[in-house]
């Protein structure tokens, strides 16, 4: 399938944008690493890629998955241990079933998926992947699940009630990351100019003034929200992103993260950042590599 060359140069325009975004983020001042609660994590466990563009955690099995430029890899033990074909997937993101994942990016070596993946589907783990919709059209560098559907950026925010059938949302923000979970449709969409907020599964927004410039949000439950900034300092948010308490920060430059209820009402928190894997258990407060006793 060959794109219509006004949609690809649309598409490359707006997803360099994407790029400068990440960019720009990373690059803002950073803040003090003082502040409620903080304390800055230690040495963590080396990672399978240096590019991690997605992290989930299975509430009920403990296991870590890690999607990156070289594909899907199994972190819950050291090494990492490979899942599936060898794909790029630049946007990962959890349904409600533990084991059903979404994905999108390009094929790696090897794979005879098309470039780009468009949004492809795994109901076994990630060990195999079919093809949704958009197959050498989209390559989506963020998705998110909600309750009805999913939410995906190639250029155009897009809403899908199927992953086959698509909508684009009138929106004129980029996202660097989008934040949503299954149990609701409240979907959080991080960019430069502040936090985006939808709670209709992403068809309109409202920008969150009063919310810290975060640029990596990850829903821990239907309301719970964890949320950190350019200069890794952690927030939480108790009512699905409206407003948020600083907590604690991250050490290190922070590539993605993933958040599950705890069972003392202070969410876990995993992120992987160029050092490695580590994880709060006290709601961002502190952080420790992941797999420290």
């Amino acid at each position: 399938m060959h794109l219509n060359p006004a949609t690809h140069r649309r598409s490359v325009a707006a997803l360099a944008a994407a790029a400068s975004l990440l960019l720009t983020l990373s690059a803002c001042s950073p803040g003090t690493a003082g502040g409620p609660g903080a304390a800055p994590s230690k040495a963590a466990t080396a990672l399978p890629s240096s590019h991690i563009h997605g992290l989930s955690v299975n509430r009920e099995t403990d296991q870590i998955l890690l999607a990156t430029h070289e594909g899907l890899f199994d972190a819950t033990t050291s090494p990492a241990t490979k899942i599936g074909a060898t794909n790029d997937l630049m946007g990962f993101t959890a349904a409600a079933d533990q084991d059903v994942f979404y994905a999108s990016g390009h094929p790696g070596p090897g794979s005879h998926l098309p470039n780009p993946l468009g949004l492809i589907r795994s109901m076994d783990g990630g060990k195999t992947w079919e093809q949704l919709s958009r197959q050498g059209e989209s390559d989506f560098h963020a998705l998110a699940a909600t309750k009805s559907g999913i939410v995906a950026f190639d250029g155009t925010v897009r809403t899908s009630p199927d992953g086959k059938t698509w909508f684009e949302s009138p929106v004129a923000f980029v996202p660097a990351v989008l934040a949503g979970t299954p149990e609701s449709d409240t979907v959080l969409a991080t960019t430069r100019d502040g936090l985006q907020r939808s709670t209709d599964g992403g068809k309109t927004w409202t920008r969150n003034t009063a919310a810290p410039v975060i640029q990596f949000a990850a829903f821990a439950g239907g309301t719970e929200v964890a949320g950190v900034e350019p200069d890794g300092s952690v927030h939480y948010s108790a009512d699905a992103g409206s407003t948020w308490t600083r907590t604690g920060r991250i050490d290190g430059q922070v590539q993605a993260i993933t958040a599950v209820a705890g069972a003392d009402g202070k969410p876990w928190i995993w992120a992987a950042t160029t050092a490695g894997l580590v994880v709060s258990t006290d709601g961002g407060a502190t952080f420790r590599p992941a797999d420290a006793a």
